[in-house]
């Protein structure tokens, strides 16, 4: 017998039917038991005369909850059932895993387990369905980046996560051993997305994992995300990176809006909206000059803290009516020695934050691709050029001007649905003290 979804009961009244799922209550009463059945496409009263089967009745007194179970029987109208005016008239089941009692957490209690309990139990935590919608907005989320790019010449690419030198900086890294040397995992695709230019293919996205080790208990910061990395080739600047990033948002939040919009209010009570384009920009000297007025100083001189960006968020919603800023301009102090930097002011970088809703979601910059400024630039910021020596093989053979920006999957989901930490939005965060499960 084919198996359907409980979504679809109402086309298959008085037919038989076999449904998988697990126990979500049971009411045993002295004649008849029902039963919840709740699946990915649903719940489902399930009716049972305790005198049509004996022994059955038995068999579903002695459930538990979360039990996973199949359960077959006829599809029966009763416009008194709350859950889709249908019920299942049951005929035979099968538990095919019983669930142990009690339950390390109840996914559906009125009152949440702490967020460190629940990801000890993550497995049951994600049976809540408001808890499986993260995953599947994400979802759209991703087909709809990947829909943008399809449709505007991007190649998908791969790069690997083990390399043998640093692909930021030498701090936050992860060192392992590797045959007779040592690796390190990679903290971005950076340098391969520009190897990518200098190789022609000129469009390139990435949505793979990479890995800080950053001490931070903070509800922003993971050791292991998932970023989602773009590079373009031929820029005249860093505004042809950001004029792709805004488009190519809007095209993302525009298609989860379009599945998702309703449930999302329903459930996280965020009213989503599709951002106006071009979203505002502030140059780093302009936000700090906002910030010190609302008398605010950041921590790190010449760039944002998260105060500063969440004053930010606030002062361009107010000014601006937008939920997006772009803050460009950094100073050179706060950026890595691959940012190009404008001629006629060459203490800043053609760099840029993304802003949402007071939360920094994005990184982005044109690159410099001309060898000798790499080089001088690198020097300044005291790096040896021998463990890049690789990387700036690169641009010895013509490489276009080009640039990009890293973007944050799991903060963009935190900021999308007004989550309070970004270990809601990741499947199975690792953080300072968590490798399990």
């Amino acid at each position: 017998m084919e198996t359907i979804h409980i979504s679809q009961l109402q086309e298959h009244i008085g037919q038989p039917v076999t449904l998988h799922g697990w126990v979500h209550t049971l009411r045993d009463q002295k004649h008849v038991q029902f039963l919840i059945l709740r699946n990915r496409t649903g719940s489902v009263q399930i009716f049972h005369e305790k005198a049509a089967n004996s022994e059955l009745a038995e068999k579903i007194s002695s459930l538990t909850r979360e039990s996973a179970i199949s359960i077959t029987g006829r599809v029966a109208e009763n416009t008194g059932v709350r859950l889709g005016g249908v019920e299942i008239l049951l005929e035979e089941f099968e538990v095919i895993n019983p669930a142990e009692s009690p339950l390390p957490i109840d996914p559906f209690a009125e009152k949440e387990s702490g967020i460190e309990h629940r990801l000890n139990w993550r497995h049951l935590d994600l049976r809540a369905p408001h808890n499986r919608l993260i995953f599947e907005i994400q979802t759209t989320a991703e087909m709809a980046m990947r829909e943008y790019w399809m449709q505007n010449q991007f190649v998908e690419m791969h790069s690997p996560k083990l390399m043998g030198t640093a692909s930021e900086s030498g701090a936050e890294l992860f060192e392992l051993p590797y045959f007779n040397t040592t690796a390190y995992l990679a903290q971005s695709p950076q340098f391969y997305k520009q190897m990518a230019m200098a190789s022609g293919l000129d469009r390139v996205f990435e949505i793979a994992p990479v890995f800080r080790a950053d001490p931070s208990f903070t509800s922003r910061h993971t050791t292991e995300f998932t970023s989602v990395d773009v590079e373009i080739a031929w820029v005249e600047s860093h505004e042809d990176v950001m004029a792709c990033e805004e488009e190519w948002l809007a095209h993302v939040i525009q298609t989860v809006l379009k599945k998702h919009g309703d449930t999302i209010t329903e459930t996280f009570g965020v009213k989503l909206t599709v951002p106006e384009l071009p979203f505002p920009r502030i140059p780093m000297a302009e936000a700090l000059n906002v910030l010190s007025e609302q008398g605010h100083t950041p921590e790190r001189e010449g760039d944002l803290d998260p105060k500063g960006e969440r004053l930010l968020g606030e002062y361009i919603r107010k000014t601006h009516g937008h939920e997006f800023v772009f803050v460009i301009d950094y100073p050179i102090s706060v950026r890595p020695f691959y940012h190009m930097r404008y001629a006629e002011h060459p203490e800043l970088t053609k760099s840029f934050d993304l802003l949402w809703n007071g939360l920094e979601i994005t990184t982005g910059a044109q690159r410099e691709h001309r060898l000798e400024v790499l080089e001088k630039q690198a020097k300044e910021k005291g790096l040896n050029l021998e463990p890049i020596q690789f990387y700036l093989d690169f641009f010895k053979y013509g490489c276009p001007p080009h640039g990009g920006f890293g973007f944050g999957l799991a903060r963009m989901l935190m900021v999308m649905l007004g989550l309070p930490n970004l270990r809601e939005t990741t499947f199975l965060p690792r953080t300072p003290n968590r490798l399990h499960p």
